[in-house]
């Protein structure tokens, strides 16, 4: 009797999503806000950020790459053992629907990652909760082995003081050590503190390895959260504008921004950091300077590769 083949191992990468036009805004918006009404304000606020950024989200573009990248890296290793998808949390192709392609094409066993080194009960948890959304609605039954955060993993601090080097050698050698370094993630609204969240803490664990090992000396280095939402609650910070300008009036004028909390350039390094932070900067008389974020920086990759094996080894 001839054994049927073994199907291969899903391997589910996630993202946040974002409008792929301005035309999109809207819904992408209701999408967020889980059926919250948007102000003609703040719609058009965003509206405006994203014009300014190319009319898009690149997000998907940068997502597509990191997989692709991961991908060729995996099917070198492992020829045929992996199968590709990629979801998104907020737009399409959104991850309930991705999920419902693996069942029909008879995955049984798969690995998740959110593009998003660092867990939350308000992020990742939210993206493992879609997955399930996902597993009901398409009645499926997929064993699935979540990778839940990296936060620490070598190769991201590496590539991560690598940004901090390629920032710092925009300065001539007899000018870096005047040079500050802000490292910063996306804020979640203070009460996950009291919720006992890790998000905080391992956010502030990247900050420190990172610093660490750029050889920062903690007078050089500071940490700030950006990109809060538009809620009446109070969200972690210090905000990057006002961190920008705390900085200034201590007389610091040479800046260079690291994101620490994404790994692709979308609208809250494009926008927030490139234009929004750097008005701020200008006005103040400050130098500031990011250098690229991690996109397909082969670190980062190897660091996906290493964590989606680690999952994957639940299946043999």
């Amino acid at each position: 009797m001839t054994q049927s083949p073994t199907p291969p191992i899903g391997v589910l990468v996630m993202a946040y999503g974002g409008p792929n036009s301005l035309d999109e805004i809207p819904g992408y918006l209701a999408d967020i806000r889980e059926g919250r009404p948007t102000t003609p304000a703040v719609l058009e606020e965003i509206t405006n950020n994203y014009r300014q950024i190319g009319g898009k989200s690149p997000l998907f573009e940068f997502s597509s790459q990191q997989m692709a990248c991961v991908a060729e890296r995996l099917e070198e290793q492992y020829p045929d053992r992996f199968r590709f998808y990629l979801g998104m949390r907020h737009w399409s192709p959104w991850i309930e629907d991705v999920v419902g392609q693996m069942i029909d094409d008879g995955i049984q066993a798969a690995v998740s990652i959110v593009l998003a080194p660092h867990y939350s009960k308000l992020s990742i948890a939210k993206y493992h909760a879609k997955i399930a959304d996902g597993l009901e609605m398409y009645r499926g039954d997929i064993d699935f082995s979540h990778v839940t955060d990296y936060h620490t993993a070598e190769g991201l601090i590496q590539a991560l003081a690598n940004r901090v080097r390629m920032g710092l050698e925009r300065w001539p050698d007899s000018e870096r050590e005047k040079v500050h370094v802000i490292l910063s993630a996306h804020s979640l609204p203070v009460r996950i503190i009291k919720m006992g969240d890790p998000y905080d803490d391992q956010m502030q664990e990247t900050a420190r390895l990172v610093a660490e090992r750029a050889g920062l000396p903690d007078a050089r280095w500071s940490w700030s959260y950006q990109s809060a939402g538009r809620s009446p609650e109070p969200w972690l910070g210090p905000q990057l504008p006002e961190h920008i300008t705390a900085l200034a009036e201590q007389g610091i004028r040479d800046i260079i921004s690291i994101p620490v909390g994404f790994v692709s350039d979308h609208v809250e390094i494009l926008y927030d950091i490139d234009i929004q932070g750097q008005a701020v900067a200008k006005e103040l008389g400050v130098r500031l300077e990011r250098p690229p974020a991690l996109n397909d920086d082969p670190l980062f990759i190897g660091t996906l590769v290493e964590e989606i094996e680690r999952a994957a080894e639940r299946f043999e």
